[in-house]
């Protein structure tokens, strides 16, 4: 090999690292709007502080529709973004499809596990920072009903209901827990007009605070919680600033902080795929505390609710999981 074909060689390979250390990582979020408030808002949150503290960029798509899956997937990949993050328990089937067809690309999903060796899967022990939600709601409770706003009826949200009814029959045996489900389809996490339907109507059985898991439906039944003088419990964002004064607490779920680790991680050379689960003892869940509801929230609802985190954190509470078995102790649907 003469010199100047080594020297060409060494371009080439140093251009090809070049490439690789500047690939861009891509978002791709999910049905229901980037501005739900709520999840795809603090995806999109966590890739916007990711932006702004490295002065990095990001590619990223919002899907219109279920068909828009796999070949939104298969073009952020043939652009060359590494890792692409996908939101959502929905984009599973299609990951799985799609991973294997792009072994150089790794790929993050959030709330699923997809078990291939270039996917790095998040999921959040949601049931535990929704017990702690629903032990405030029965201690700030007046008419002993509380009730639960979801928006898809799938696993993963029944698995927020389920944690929701333990912890506040854990504090209140007595207490009635009403729960309803928004849709059956995709359209259901954004449709806050019949989130607020289903708030009314859970008022009239006697509900005094409302929690919805629910995406941008969820904004529907902060409002109306609002405007018909209940309390309302947030979701995956911290919400209390929506209806300073209405809104009891949010639960925390840290998808903002997911997705800027997992760019960071592969910024840094060290991301790793397989299973990361995030849970209330490695602050992946919680409740949200701030001036927003400061005047909502007494010390004694505060001190029980961070007793009962104290517990599951130690395992004395076991919080019933709805995705380990497809039941549910607390709650009948």
């Amino acid at each position: 090999m003469t010199f100047m074909q080594k020297l060409l060689g060494a371009a080439a390979g140093a251009a090809l690292l070049a490439g690789a250390a500047q690939a861009e990582p891509g978002l791709i979020i999910d049905l229901g709007g980037k501005f739900d408030k709520s999840f795809n808002e603090s995806a999109y949150t966590g890739a916007q502080r990711w932006k702004e503290e490295t002065g990095n960029d990001y590619m990223e798509t919002e899907l219109q529709s279920e068909a828009q899956r796999e070949q939104t997937m298969r073009r952020m990949a043939e652009r060359g973004a590494n890792p692409v993050v996908v939101l959502g328990f929905a984009n599973a089937s299609t990951l799985e499809k799609v991973a294997p067809d792009y072994p150089d690309t790794n790929f993050v999903i959030v709330d699923m596990v997809v078990d291939q060796p270039n996917v790095q899967s998040v999921v959040f022990s949601e049931h535990e920072g929704s017990y702690l939600v629903g032990v405030m709601a029965a201690k700030a409770s007046e008419t002993g009903t509380v009730s639960f706003v979801g928006g898809m009826d799938v696993p993963l949200i029944r698995k927020f209901a389920c944690g929701y009814a333990q912890g506040a029959k854990d504090t209140n045996p007595d207490i009635n827990v009403v729960a309803n489900m928004t849709g059956t389809t995709p359209t259901a996490w954004n449709d806050p007009v019949k989130g607020g339907e289903l708030t009314r109507a859970q008022i009239s059985q006697g509900s005094d605070v409302v929690y919805a898991a629910a995406g941008g439906t969820g904004v529907g039944v902060l409002q109306t919680a609002a405007d018909e003088g209940i309390l309302a419990i947030g979701v995956d964002s911290n919400q209390n600033y929506l209806h300073p004064g209405s809104i009891l607490t949010s639960m925390t779920k840290q998808v903002d902080k997911a997705v800027y680790d997992a760019f960071q991680s592969a910024a840094e050379g060290n991301f790793q795929t397989g299973l990361q689960v995030k849970d209330l003892a490695s602050e992946g869940v919680g409740y949200a505390m701030d001036e927003h509801n400061a005047d909502l929230v007494t010390e004694e609802m505060q001190q029980a609710v961070d007793e009962a985190a104290e517990k599951i954190k130690s395992g004395e509470i076991a919080v019933h999981d709805y995705t380990s078995d497809d039941s549910c102790p607390a709650l009948s649907f």
